[in-house]
C-alpha cells in the first residue's frame, strides 16, 4: 500500500488564480494548473529568498520533496511563459494548518489538517486505527480543536 502524500503547508492563497496572455500570444486550450503548494514554493524561494531548507520547513516537507515542487512549479511557469500558455492556480495536497491530534479511545497521534478537523464536526471523518470521531487537539486546546492556532505565531511541535 503506498504511503498517503503528505500535506504541504501553505501561508498564502492568491486573490488572483488566473493568469492569460494577451490575444495574440495565447494558444487555444492552452494552460498549466499550477498547484497551491508549488506556488507556495515559489513564493518562498524565488519572492521571500529564503533557502531550500527554511522553505521545507515552513511548507512541513522534507527538502528534495521541497526541491521536486519547486522544480514543477518553475516548468510550468517557464512553459506558460515561453509557449504562451495560460496559468490557472488551484488544487493541490496543502492545507493552512497543521495540528496535533489524539484519538481519546485508541491513543494513536498523529498530525492532521485542520481541514479534515472541520469534516470531523460534520461527522464526516474518525480515527483511521479505531474508527472513533473522540478525536482532539493534542497540545494547544485543552480538549477542544485549535480553530487556527496550531503551529502559528512561531510554536511548532517536534
Amino acid at each position: 500500500m503506498a504511503r498517503p502524500t503528505k500535506w504541504r503547508k501553505i501561508d498564502h492563497i492568491p486573490k488572483t488564480q488566473y493568469f492569460i496572455p494577451s490575444e495574440d500570444r495565447m494558444e487555444e486550450g492552452m494552460e498549466n494548473i499550477l498547484k497551491l503548494e508549488e506556488l507556495e514554493a515559489l513564493r518562498l524561494k524565488d519572492l521571500e529568498g529564503l533557502e531550500q531548507d527554511e522553505c521545507a520547513e515552513r511548507m512541513e516537507v522534507s527538502r528534495p520533496t521541497f526541491q521536486r515542487i519547486l522544480l514543477l512549479a518553475r516548468e510550468k511557469v517557464a512553459d506558460s511563459l515561453i509557449n504562451g500558455k495560460a496559468v490557472s492556480i488551484e488544487g493541490g495536497n496543502f492545507t493552512r494548518n497543521i495540528c496535533p491530534v489524539v484519538c481519546m479511545d485508541c491513543g494513536k497521534e498523529w498530525k492532521e489538517s485542520f481541514e479534515n478537523l472541520e469534516r470531523l464536526k460534520k461527522g464526516e471523518y474518525a480515527c483511521q486505527n479505531c474508527g472513533s470521531v473522540r478525536i482532539v487537539c493534542r497540545d494547544h486546546c485543552k480538549g477542544k480543536f485549535c480553530n487556527k492556532n496550531c503551529n502559528r505565531n512561531g510554536r511548532r511541535d517536534s
